[in-house]
């Protein structure tokens, strides 16, 4: 027996254990502090020791508490960022997952699991409206970007052709910080990356997308692709699908979608993303609006030949000799990921356990707490709203009694102030230039009464500052 073995007898007793650390954590979820009352100076002292030469046994598990105290407690009242709420059932699919732990790299590797992970990515592109679309699961939406437009490099421009990697890529002024970091790594450099301006209500102009494009042409650059965002991560803006997607066709360039936030809100609100179906490639997370324990991203795309140009370079060590469709199938050669966890088994025990029509209704819920918030600041005279809320993304600040050239300064306290009381958590944006509150609802655990403590934590807050 190796000295790292437990029995199942020992497996039993610390998974129980473990198990009501977890219980515990759940009960309290909702009266817990959700920024934790620490220091960077308290959490450095947990760890300073190291790691042990001798091995703890069970002691070891006492560590967990502090560690999970000093976390984060995402319940109904975090608003923060676009960052799911970690739907208990799928936390247990990621438990099955470590323990079978497959690499679900190739059907030879993790015979059920790749197909599990094919069959969900097949279900969660035809929920959102792109049924026939295939792919696979990823880190994140960053992760997905990046694979998407390593695509649309390899399609159009690919990068061992002369002169390559060359090539302009479009996107709104309100892109994520993932694509100017992809242009980085596939060497299309950041000044590469054209920023359409947007209209009032935050989404890329079309007209001036054209225009980008004719310039570029009549500058001798290559234009590449198209990014359009499906929920921007400051307001949740969708871009106008249809006629970016028309301007792509027209011009011979990729379209990709960055859905990462707002691409699985199209299984309540489908006409919301009419177009969305147009891309060539989609990134989303199910770890943001569909309640999944990180990290669990998905890129989807509509050639799979595209995919396979793109990351299907493989040694002889891994070559599949198996020329049988399922048989013979590997995620490496249709993704930039060799060693690949079993993602895809949560979100599949998750919506056996719940069904997808229970998270339809959760989404539906999240945009109707967004328009409440959004009716409560308008309701709200020291409250004003920067923009409207389209999906679930509330921006907003405190103006009463403050001056308008203190508006940024104070906003920035007030979220700080808001944050530390412990009962309601908000991030920020900037939005013409100006500090906004900011609020984004994919949360399950949300309810409308939290909606109504959360703005009375914003103005006990502001009453504490002035």
């Amino acid at each position: 027996m190796s000295a790292l073995d437990v029995t199942p007898a020992q497996f039993r007793r610390l998974a129980d254990r473990i198990s009501s650390l977890a219980e515990q954590w759940l009960a309290d979820l909702d009266s817990r502090r959700i920024a934790p009352d620490t220091t960077g100076a308290v959490t450095e002292a947990l760890f300073a020791e190291g790691l042990p030469e001798e091995g703890l046994k069970d002691a070891a598990l006492e560590a967990l508490k502090p560690v999970m105290d000093g976390s984060r407690a995402g319940n109904a009242r975090f608003l923060a960022y676009v960052f799911g709420s970690g739907e208990p059932v799928g936390v247990l699919g990621d438990y099955v997952a470590s323990v079978i732990n497959q690499n679900v790299t190739a059907w030879r590797s993790a015979p059920t699991i790749v197909s599990l992970e094919r069959s969900v990515v097949r279900s969660l592109a035809r929920a959102v409206g792109c049924d026939g679309f295939t792919g696979s699961f990823a880190g994140g939406g960053s992760a997905a970007n990046l694979m998407g437009l390593a695509m649309a490099r390899e399609a159009l421009a690919p990068a061992n052709e002369e002169g390559s990697p060359s090539g302009v890529v479009y996107a709104s002024s309100e892109v994520h910080m993932s694509i100017p970091k992809a242009m980085a790594l596939l060497g299309l450099g950041r000044k590469n990356l054209r920023l359409i301006p947007v209209d009032s209500e935050w989404r890329m102009r079309p007209e001036l997308l054209e225009r980008a494009i004719a310039e570029d042409r009549a500058a001798g650059r290559r234009p590449l692709a198209v990014v359009a965002t499906a929920g921007t991560v400051n307001t949740g803006a969708v871009d106008p699908l249809p006629e970016v997607s028309r301007i792509a066709r027209a011009q011979g360039l990729w379209m990709h979608v960055d859905g990462a936030y707002g691409a699985l809100a199209a299984m309540a609100l489908p006409d919301a993303f009419e177009g969305m179906s147009l891309a060539d490639s989609l990134s989303m997370d199910a770890h943001k609006w569909l309640y999944q324990p990180v990290d669990c991203g998905v890129l989807l795309f509509r050639d799979p030949g595209a995919a396979r140009k793109a990351f299907s370079f493989s040694g002889d060590y891994v070559r599949t000799m198996n020329a049988d469709a399922v048989e013979g199938f590997a995620f490496f050669d249709e993704s930039m990921e060799l060693s690949r966890r079993a993602r895809a088994l949560k979100v599949w025990l998750s919506v056996r356990y719940h069904g997808l029509a229970a998270f339809r209704e959760a989404i539906r819920r999240d945009v109707e707490n967004a328009r409440r918030m959004e009716s409560l600041i308008r309701a709200a005279p020291e409250l004003e709203l920067l923009a409207p809320a389209r999906l679930s993304a509330v921006c907003f600040r405190y103006a009463g009694r403050v001056p308008d050239s203190e508006r940024d300064a104070f906003n920035a306290r007030l979220m700080a102030r808001i944050n530390a009381r412990g009962r309601a958590y908000l991030s920020n944006a900037t939005l013409h230039g100006r500090f906004v509150l900011r609020a984004c609802f994919v949360n399950h655990r949300t309810s409308p009464e939290d909606v109504d403590t959360v703005m009375a934590e914003v103005l006990a807050a502001a009453g504490e500052l002035l």
